[in-house]
């Protein structure tokens, strides 16, 4: 099973570095099912893990200036207030059984893995039909109030789900700051990191036990795949395995919801 799971490390950093999104949100599937963490553990590495990878892409993309530093801040701050309010206060705190619907337990761990089953479904939609990338003008403009909001909103979602939600950052950023294509992607990892490492390190390294021999192993993994699917992107059409990609994120969702409400491991 361990063979599996850096075999699954690896797959997560090539397709990050082949189609430039989706694989991170397989980390907390792979660190439950796989490694058999719980849904706190789960959800606190995969934080870790996504931060670090959203990282070596954004470092990447700011050598080629396709970061905007001011707007990753204007929308980062908020973000991570987010998720340090949620990991800190709100995940410590949530009972074994969230409640009872007739008769029916919702427990904590289905609350939390349902949740993020949805949002994998929303991001194997965003990409399997959102082929042409539209941006803004690149003449950057905020949209205030709704810029911080929403930043403190996807803070607060990646908080509890361990996902970066690029997704739903990226048409933010072009939408509320008016950015480029390039330079909403380029930032929006940014983004992803500063406010993925700040949940993790300012939230679950201060209130449980960390294996750091293991998240920095399957870190380490993931980024040596990011940089083997960069090199290969340059040879292989990224739309088609994008495409492809998100009906297979679509699958691993329907097989959370098994898993969680029907099987109920």
């Amino acid at each position: 099973m361990e063979i599996l799971g850096y075999t699954m490390a690896l797959i997560i950093g090539l397709s990050l570095g082949l189609i430039g999104s989706g694989g991170s949100i397989l980390a907390v599937p792979v660190l439950a099912y796989v490694f058999s963490y719980d849904e706190k553990v789960a959800t606190a590495y995969s934080l870790f893990i996504v931060g670090a990878a959203a990282l070596a892409g954004g470092l990447k993309h700011y050598n080629k200036n396709n970061v905007d530093l001011k707007t990753a801040i204007i929308f980062g701050i908020p973000a991570i207030i987010g998720v340090w309010l949620v990991r800190h206060f709100v995940i410590p705190i949530l009972p074994d059984v969230l409640f009872v619907l007739g008769g029916f337990e919702v427990t904590r761990r289905m609350g939390m893995f349902g949740i993020f089953a949805l949002l994998m479904l929303f991001s194997a939609y965003y990409m399997i039909f959102e082929n042409e990338k539209k941006g803004g003008t690149g003449t950057v403009k905020y949209n205030y109030p709704l810029i911080p909001i929403e930043g403190l909103v996807v803070g607060a979602i990646t908080g509890f789900v361990g996902a970066g939600g690029g997704f739903l950052i990226i048409p933010a950023l072009v939408l509320l700051a008016n950015l480029e294509i390039r330079k909403a992607i380029g930032t929006s990892l940014i983004i992803i990191a500063l406010k993925s490492l700040s949940g993790f390190f300012l939230g679950d390294a201060l209130t449980m036990e960390i294996d750091w021999r293991f998240i920095l192993s399957f870190s380490g993994i993931t980024i040596i795949g990011i940089l083997i699917g960069a090199f290969l992107g340059k040879h292989i059409n990224g739309e088609k395995l994008k495409k492809g990609f998100g009906y297979f994120i679509s699958l691993m969702a329907v097989f959370i919801f098994i898993m969680e409400f029907i099987i109920k491991i």
